[in-house]
Protein backbone atom coordinates (compact mmCIF):
# COMPACT_ATOMS: atom_id res chain seq x y z
CA UNK A 1 0.00 0.00 0.00
CA UNK A 2 0.99 3.81 -0.99
CA UNK A 3 0.04 6.53 0.55
CA UNK A 4 -1.48 9.47 -1.45
CA UNK A 5 0.91 12.33 0.15
CA UNK A 6 -1.39 14.44 -1.71
CA UNK A 7 -4.50 14.38 0.56
CA UNK A 8 -2.59 14.62 3.89
CA UNK A 9 -4.15 16.79 6.04
CA UNK A 10 -0.80 18.46 7.63
CA UNK A 11 -2.11 22.01 7.21
CA UNK A 12 -4.55 23.73 9.78
CA UNK A 13 -8.11 24.67 9.58
CA UNK A 14 -8.81 21.81 6.95
CA UNK A 15 -11.54 18.90 7.21
CA UNK A 16 -12.98 16.28 5.08
CA UNK A 17 -16.67 16.05 4.47
CA UNK A 18 -16.48 12.97 6.82
CA UNK A 19 -14.68 13.94 9.96
CA UNK A 20 -17.11 14.54 12.48
CA UNK A 21 -17.64 18.16 13.30
CA UNK A 22 -18.05 19.91 16.73
CA UNK A 23 -20.25 22.27 15.74
CA UNK A 24 -23.10 20.09 14.45
CA UNK A 25 -22.51 17.63 17.41
CA UNK A 26 -25.73 15.67 18.38
CA UNK A 27 -24.89 17.31 22.09
CA UNK A 28 -24.83 16.21 25.43
CA UNK A 29 -27.51 14.67 27.79
CA UNK A 30 -28.16 17.37 29.82
CA UNK A 31 -27.94 20.75 28.06
CA UNK A 32 -25.18 23.49 28.48
CA UNK A 33 -23.97 26.34 26.71
CA UNK A 34 -21.77 26.32 24.64
CA UNK A 35 -17.68 27.02 24.96
CA UNK A 36 -16.62 30.74 23.89
CA UNK A 37 -13.06 29.70 23.13
CA UNK A 38 -12.97 25.96 22.82
CA UNK A 39 -14.92 23.19 20.37
CA UNK A 40 -17.15 20.85 22.05
CA UNK A 41 -14.70 17.69 21.35
CA UNK A 42 -11.75 20.27 23.00
CA UNK A 43 -14.12 20.57 25.89
CA UNK A 44 -14.79 16.25 26.10
CA UNK A 45 -11.12 16.16 26.02
CA UNK A 46 -9.95 18.70 28.74
CA UNK A 47 -12.76 17.53 31.08
CA UNK A 48 -11.11 13.61 30.04
CA UNK A 49 -8.00 14.83 31.27
CA UNK A 50 -9.38 16.42 34.27
CA UNK A 51 -10.38 13.74 36.03
CA UNK A 52 -9.96 11.52 38.73
CA UNK A 53 -9.80 8.75 36.98
CA UNK A 54 -7.29 9.97 34.45
CA UNK A 55 -5.11 10.79 37.17
CA UNK A 56 -5.41 7.03 38.77
CA UNK A 57 -4.14 5.35 35.24
CA UNK A 58 -0.52 6.55 37.10
CA UNK A 59 -0.43 3.54 39.08
CA UNK A 60 -2.40 1.25 36.91
CA UNK A 61 -0.69 -1.56 35.32
CA UNK A 62 -0.34 -2.16 32.23
CA UNK A 63 1.90 -5.26 32.08
CA UNK A 64 5.20 -5.19 34.53
CA UNK A 65 3.28 -4.58 37.95
CA UNK A 66 4.52 -0.84 39.65
CA UNK A 67 7.42 -2.18 42.05
CA UNK A 68 9.04 -3.75 38.57
CA UNK A 69 10.74 -0.66 37.40
CA UNK A 70 10.34 3.01 36.85
CA UNK A 71 10.30 3.26 33.24
CA UNK A 72 8.05 0.59 32.59
CA UNK A 73 4.48 1.51 30.74
CA UNK A 74 1.65 2.50 33.21
CA UNK A 75 -2.00 2.97 32.09
CA UNK A 76 -1.20 6.64 32.45
CA UNK A 77 1.98 6.77 29.69
CA UNK A 78 0.06 3.81 27.41
CA UNK A 79 -2.89 6.14 27.12
CA UNK A 80 -0.83 9.38 26.59
CA UNK A 81 0.99 7.02 23.66
CA UNK A 82 -2.22 6.34 22.02
CA UNK A 83 -3.31 9.53 22.11
CA UNK A 84 -0.45 11.08 20.69
CA UNK A 85 -0.14 8.56 17.60
CA UNK A 86 -4.49 8.84 17.12
CA UNK A 87 -3.60 12.51 16.92
CA UNK A 88 -1.26 12.38 14.04
CA UNK A 89 -3.34 10.07 12.24
CA UNK A 90 -6.25 12.35 12.95
CA UNK A 91 -4.00 14.82 11.33
CA UNK A 92 -3.17 13.00 8.04
CA UNK A 93 -6.56 11.67 7.35
CA UNK A 94 -8.03 15.70 7.98
CA UNK A 95 -10.91 14.57 10.59
CA UNK A 96 -11.10 15.89 14.04
CA UNK A 97 -8.06 15.53 16.25
CA UNK A 98 -9.74 16.31 19.52
CA UNK A 99 -12.21 13.66 19.03
CA UNK A 100 -9.65 11.15 18.10
CA UNK A 101 -7.85 12.17 21.24
CA UNK A 102 -10.49 11.98 23.69
CA UNK A 103 -11.47 8.87 22.91
CA UNK A 104 -7.71 7.97 23.04
CA UNK A 105 -7.68 9.42 26.20
CA UNK A 106 -10.72 7.68 28.08
CA UNK A 107 -10.72 4.38 26.12
CA UNK A 108 -8.90 2.86 29.46
CA UNK A 109 -10.65 4.70 32.29
CA UNK A 110 -12.60 1.38 33.57
CA UNK A 111 -9.37 -0.92 33.43
CA UNK A 112 -9.03 -2.56 37.37
CA UNK A 113 -5.94 -2.59 39.12
CA UNK A 114 -3.12 -5.60 38.01
CA UNK A 115 -3.87 -4.67 34.34
CA UNK A 116 -5.82 -7.52 32.53
CA UNK A 117 -5.55 -9.85 35.62
CA UNK A 118 -7.12 -7.47 38.00
CA UNK A 119 -10.27 -7.51 34.99
CA UNK A 120 -10.39 -11.33 34.74
CA UNK A 121 -10.10 -11.81 38.19
CA UNK A 122 -13.28 -8.55 39.00
CA UNK A 123 -15.33 -10.79 36.29
CA UNK A 124 -15.09 -14.29 37.99
CA UNK A 125 -16.41 -12.52 41.51
CA UNK A 126 -19.13 -10.33 39.10
CA UNK A 127 -20.53 -12.81 36.93
CA UNK A 128 -23.44 -13.71 38.95
CA UNK A 129 -24.60 -10.10 38.94
CA UNK A 130 -23.77 -9.56 34.89
CA UNK A 131 -20.20 -9.94 34.97
CA UNK A 132 -17.65 -6.97 34.42
CA UNK A 133 -16.14 -5.04 30.86
CA UNK A 134 -14.09 -2.39 31.25
CA UNK A 135 -15.18 -0.83 28.40
CA UNK A 136 -18.69 -0.82 30.17
CA UNK A 137 -17.06 0.44 33.81
CA UNK A 138 -15.67 3.79 31.04
CA UNK A 139 -18.85 4.31 30.23
CA UNK A 140 -20.52 4.51 33.91
CA UNK A 141 -17.63 6.43 35.39
CA UNK A 142 -17.80 9.16 33.00
CA UNK A 143 -21.44 9.37 32.92
CA UNK A 144 -22.20 8.26 36.20
CA UNK A 145 -19.19 7.79 38.96
CA UNK A 146 -17.45 10.61 38.39
CA UNK A 147 -18.80 13.71 40.50
CA UNK A 148 -17.21 17.05 39.69
CA UNK A 149 -19.87 19.03 38.71
CA UNK A 150 -23.22 20.72 40.88
CA UNK A 151 -25.70 19.54 38.13
CA UNK A 152 -25.33 16.64 36.90
CA UNK A 153 -22.89 13.08 37.60
CA UNK A 154 -20.45 11.99 34.76
CA UNK A 155 -18.76 13.95 32.62
CA UNK A 156 -21.40 15.14 30.04
CA UNK A 157 -19.37 14.54 27.19
CA UNK A 158 -20.98 14.73 23.78
CA UNK A 159 -22.78 12.06 21.96
CA UNK A 160 -19.63 11.37 19.66
CA UNK A 161 -17.54 11.02 22.39
CA UNK A 162 -19.37 8.44 24.04
CA UNK A 163 -19.85 6.59 20.80
CA UNK A 164 -16.56 6.35 20.43
CA UNK A 165 -15.64 5.26 23.63
CA UNK A 166 -18.47 2.42 23.38
CA UNK A 167 -18.03 1.76 19.83
CA UNK A 168 -14.47 2.23 18.97
CA UNK A 169 -13.78 -1.73 18.30
CA UNK A 170 -16.51 -2.20 16.12
CA UNK A 171 -20.52 -2.28 16.39
CA UNK A 172 -21.66 -4.30 19.69
CA UNK A 173 -25.39 -5.15 17.91
CA UNK A 174 -25.76 -6.70 14.57
CA UNK A 175 -28.61 -4.73 12.38
CA UNK A 176 -30.40 -7.67 13.92
CA UNK A 177 -30.12 -7.00 16.94
CA UNK A 178 -27.56 -9.51 17.88
CA UNK A 179 -24.68 -9.09 19.78
CA UNK A 180 -21.65 -9.01 17.76
CA UNK A 181 -18.77 -10.39 20.74
CA UNK A 182 -21.70 -11.97 22.84
CA UNK A 183 -24.58 -10.27 24.93
CA UNK A 184 -23.68 -6.37 25.45
CA UNK A 185 -23.13 -5.78 28.63
CA UNK A 186 -26.16 -4.21 30.85
CA UNK A 187 -24.45 -0.71 31.99
CA UNK A 188 -23.79 -0.07 27.99
CA UNK A 189 -27.64 -1.07 27.22
CA UNK A 190 -28.87 0.76 30.27
CA UNK A 191 -27.70 3.92 29.13
CA UNK A 192 -28.38 3.66 25.49
CA UNK A 193 -31.87 3.57 26.96
CA UNK A 194 -31.46 7.28 27.93
CA UNK A 195 -29.60 8.33 25.10
CA UNK A 196 -28.87 5.90 22.47
CA UNK A 197 -25.19 5.35 21.22
CA UNK A 198 -26.90 3.19 17.93
CA UNK A 199 -25.05 -0.20 18.60
CA UNK A 200 -24.99 -1.37 15.43
CA UNK A 201 -23.38 0.84 13.58
CA UNK A 202 -19.63 1.52 13.14
CA UNK A 203 -18.01 4.34 15.23
CA UNK A 204 -16.83 8.13 13.81
CA UNK A 205 -13.72 7.55 11.84
CA UNK A 206 -12.01 9.70 14.73
CA UNK A 207 -13.11 6.49 17.26
CA UNK A 208 -11.67 3.78 14.67
CA UNK A 209 -8.58 6.07 14.52
CA UNK A 210 -8.51 5.72 18.37
CA UNK A 211 -8.79 2.27 18.23
CA UNK A 212 -6.03 1.16 15.83
CA UNK A 213 -3.94 3.60 17.88
CA UNK A 214 -4.32 1.25 20.62
CA UNK A 215 -2.49 -1.48 18.85
CA UNK A 216 0.02 0.45 17.42
CA UNK A 217 1.44 1.69 20.89
CA UNK A 218 1.05 -1.25 23.00
CA UNK A 219 2.53 -3.53 20.18
CA UNK A 220 5.35 -1.30 20.24
CA UNK A 221 5.94 -0.39 23.95
CA UNK A 222 5.06 -4.03 25.15
CA UNK A 223 7.97 -5.26 22.73
CA UNK A 224 10.23 -2.49 24.18
CA UNK A 225 9.51 -3.02 27.76
CA UNK A 226 10.07 -6.60 26.82
CA UNK A 227 13.31 -6.02 25.74
CA UNK A 228 14.00 -3.34 28.87
CA UNK A 229 12.81 -6.51 31.14
CA UNK A 230 14.95 -8.90 29.90
CA UNK A 231 12.07 -11.39 29.15
CA UNK A 232 12.53 -10.80 25.25
CA UNK A 233 15.82 -11.01 23.06
CA UNK A 234 16.78 -9.50 19.47
CA UNK A 235 17.26 -13.34 18.95
CA UNK A 236 13.65 -13.70 19.98
CA UNK A 237 12.29 -10.71 17.71
CA UNK A 238 13.84 -12.31 15.17
CA UNK A 239 10.98 -14.96 14.69
CA UNK A 240 8.78 -12.03 13.47
CA UNK A 241 9.96 -11.50 9.91
CA UNK A 242 8.72 -7.43 9.96
CA UNK A 243 10.39 -7.17 13.14
CA UNK A 244 13.58 -8.82 11.96
CA UNK A 245 13.78 -6.57 8.57
CA UNK A 246 13.71 -3.52 11.23
CA UNK A 247 16.51 -4.91 13.27
CA UNK A 248 18.66 -5.23 10.07
CA UNK A 249 17.65 -1.69 8.63
CA UNK A 250 18.86 -0.01 12.10
CA UNK A 251 22.51 -2.77 12.36
CA UNK A 252 23.32 -1.83 8.38
CA UNK A 253 22.79 2.14 9.39
CA UNK A 254 24.45 2.05 12.89
CA UNK A 255 26.25 -1.31 12.96
CA UNK A 256 27.81 -0.30 16.60
CA UNK A 257 24.95 1.12 18.00
CA UNK A 258 24.04 0.29 22.14
CA UNK A 259 21.44 -1.64 22.64
CA UNK A 260 19.02 0.94 24.18
CA UNK A 261 19.56 2.82 21.00
CA UNK A 262 18.74 0.15 19.29
CA UNK A 263 16.52 -1.01 21.07
CA UNK A 264 14.74 3.02 20.60
CA UNK A 265 15.82 2.35 16.82
CA UNK A 266 13.52 -0.07 15.96
CA UNK A 267 10.26 1.09 18.16
CA UNK A 268 10.72 4.29 16.26
CA UNK A 269 10.67 2.25 13.23
CA UNK A 270 7.87 0.42 14.20
CA UNK A 271 5.43 2.84 14.95
CA UNK A 272 6.11 5.07 12.08
CA UNK A 273 5.97 1.89 9.51
CA UNK A 274 1.95 0.97 11.33
CA UNK A 275 1.62 4.71 11.19
CA UNK A 276 2.20 4.87 7.17
CA UNK A 277 0.30 1.14 6.78
CA UNK A 278 -3.15 2.60 8.17
CA UNK A 279 -2.64 5.77 6.46
CA UNK A 280 -2.37 4.05 3.07
CA UNK A 281 -5.61 1.61 3.86
CA UNK A 282 -7.53 4.20 5.40
CA UNK A 283 -7.21 6.45 2.25
CA UNK A 284 -8.01 3.51 -0.14
CA UNK A 285 -10.93 2.77 1.52
CA UNK A 286 -12.15 6.18 1.60
CA UNK A 287 -11.50 6.34 -1.91
CA UNK A 288 -13.95 3.68 -2.91
CA UNK A 289 -16.43 4.60 -0.46
CA UNK A 290 -16.40 8.15 -1.55
CA UNK A 291 -18.26 9.12 2.29
CA UNK A 292 -19.53 12.77 2.26
CA UNK A 293 -20.63 12.75 5.52
CA UNK A 294 -19.40 10.89 9.39
CA UNK A 295 -23.12 9.25 8.73
CA UNK A 296 -21.31 7.51 5.84
CA UNK A 297 -18.58 6.18 7.90
CA UNK A 298 -20.77 5.01 10.80
CA UNK A 299 -23.38 3.02 7.91
CA UNK A 300 -20.17 1.82 5.99
CA UNK A 301 -19.76 -2.22 6.48
CA UNK A 302 -16.69 -2.45 7.32
CA UNK A 303 -13.66 -0.81 9.85
CA UNK A 304 -12.38 1.86 7.40
CA UNK A 305 -9.16 2.18 9.39
CA UNK A 306 -7.04 -0.69 9.74
CA UNK A 307 -4.08 -2.73 8.87
CA UNK A 308 -3.11 -4.11 5.65
CA UNK A 309 -3.72 -7.84 5.33
CA UNK A 310 0.43 -7.71 5.59
CA UNK A 311 0.26 -5.58 8.84
CA UNK A 312 -2.28 -7.81 10.29
CA UNK A 313 0.09 -10.72 10.00
CA UNK A 314 2.93 -8.58 11.75
CA UNK A 315 0.24 -7.55 14.22
CA UNK A 316 -0.68 -11.24 15.06
CA UNK A 317 2.85 -12.85 15.14
CA UNK A 318 3.66 -9.67 17.46
CA UNK A 319 0.95 -10.66 20.02
CA UNK A 320 2.14 -14.45 19.74
CA UNK A 321 5.60 -13.56 20.50
CA UNK A 322 4.30 -11.22 23.48
CA UNK A 323 1.95 -14.40 25.01
CA UNK A 324 4.72 -16.72 24.73
CA UNK A 325 7.23 -14.44 26.08
CA UNK A 326 6.17 -12.44 28.32
CA UNK A 327 2.19 -12.48 29.09
CA UNK A 328 2.41 -16.44 29.76
CA UNK A 329 6.16 -16.20 30.86
CA UNK A 330 5.60 -18.47 34.57
CA UNK A 331 7.70 -15.17 36.31
CA UNK A 332 4.54 -12.77 35.27
CA UNK A 333 2.16 -15.56 35.69
CA UNK A 334 3.21 -16.28 39.73
CA UNK A 335 2.42 -12.52 39.66
CA UNK A 336 -0.98 -12.30 37.92
CA UNK A 337 -2.09 -15.06 40.56
CA UNK A 338 -1.33 -12.82 43.27
CA UNK A 339 -2.96 -9.72 41.82
CA UNK A 340 -5.63 -11.69 41.05
CA UNK A 341 -5.63 -13.29 44.95
CA UNK A 342 -5.77 -10.05 46.15
CA UNK A 343 -8.45 -8.46 43.73
CA UNK A 344 -10.51 -11.73 44.80
CA UNK A 345 -9.83 -11.40 48.59
CA UNK A 346 -11.27 -7.69 48.54
CA UNK A 347 -14.21 -8.00 46.63
CA UNK A 348 -15.33 -11.18 49.10
CA UNK A 349 -14.20 -9.13 52.17
CA UNK A 350 -16.55 -5.46 50.96
CA UNK A 351 -19.28 -7.90 49.80
CA UNK A 352 -19.22 -9.19 53.88
CA UNK A 353 -18.94 -5.93 55.14
CA UNK A 354 -19.68 -3.11 53.05
CA UNK A 355 -18.67 -0.43 55.52
CA UNK A 356 -14.92 -1.72 55.32
CA UNK A 357 -14.76 1.01 52.07
CA UNK A 358 -14.27 3.28 53.95
CA UNK A 359 -13.42 6.17 51.73
CA UNK A 360 -16.32 4.79 48.68
CA UNK A 361 -18.67 7.90 48.77
CA UNK A 362 -21.74 5.14 48.74
CA UNK A 363 -20.57 3.18 51.65
CA UNK A 364 -23.59 5.22 53.98
CA UNK A 365 -26.27 4.16 51.35
CA UNK A 366 -24.82 0.34 50.47
CA UNK A 367 -26.88 -1.38 53.04
CA UNK A 368 -30.09 -0.43 51.65
CA UNK A 369 -29.46 -2.05 48.21
CA UNK A 370 -30.50 -5.56 46.91
CA UNK A 371 -27.20 -7.98 46.58
CA UNK A 372 -26.72 -7.65 42.68
CA UNK A 373 -26.72 -3.60 43.41
CA UNK A 374 -24.31 -4.39 46.09
CA UNK A 375 -22.08 -6.16 44.20
CA UNK A 376 -21.81 -3.39 41.40
CA UNK A 377 -20.83 -0.81 43.61
CA UNK A 378 -18.24 -3.28 45.19
CA UNK A 379 -17.02 -3.40 41.57
CA UNK A 380 -17.04 0.11 40.83
CA UNK A 381 -15.00 0.58 43.48
CA UNK A 382 -12.24 -2.10 43.14
CA UNK A 383 -11.87 -1.16 39.50
CA UNK A 384 -11.33 2.35 40.63
CA UNK A 385 -8.37 1.21 42.88
CA UNK A 386 -5.10 1.60 41.87
CA UNK A 387 -2.16 -1.22 42.17
CA UNK A 388 -0.77 0.42 45.23
CA UNK A 389 -4.15 1.01 46.76
CA UNK A 390 -5.96 -2.21 46.36
CA UNK A 391 -2.01 -3.81 48.08
CA UNK A 392 -2.55 -1.30 50.58
CA UNK A 393 -6.20 -2.11 51.65
CA UNK A 394 -5.37 -5.75 51.40
CA UNK A 395 -2.56 -5.50 53.63
CA UNK A 396 -5.04 -3.50 56.34
CA UNK A 397 -7.40 -6.47 56.44
CA UNK A 398 -5.60 -9.78 55.77
CA UNK A 399 -2.27 -11.37 57.04
CA UNK A 400 -0.66 -11.87 53.89
CA UNK A 401 -0.44 -10.21 51.03
CA UNK A 402 0.76 -11.76 48.25
CA UNK A 403 4.23 -10.57 47.11
CA UNK A 404 3.80 -9.24 43.66
CA UNK A 405 7.81 -8.65 42.65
Amino acid sequence: MTIDTQVLGFGFGERAAFAADPWTSRGRLFAEASSLTRSEFQRDRDRIVHTTAFRRLKHKTQVFIGPDGDHYRTRLTHTIEVAQVARALARALKIDEDLAEGVALVHDFGHTPFGHTGEDALHEMLEPYGGFDHNAQSLRIVTKLERRYAEFDGLNLTWETLEGLVKHNGPLLTRTGEGTRGPVPQPILDYCEIHDLELASYASLEAQVAAISDDIAYNTHDIDDGVRSGYLTFDMLEDVPFLAGLMKEVRDKYPNLDPERFTNEIMRRQITRMVEDVIAVTQGRLSALKPESAADIRNADLTIASFSEGMMETDRRIKKLLFSNIYRHPDIMRIRAGAAQIVTDLFQAYMADPQLMRSHFWVNHISGLDEPQRARHVGDYLAGMTDTFAQRAHRELFDHTPDLR
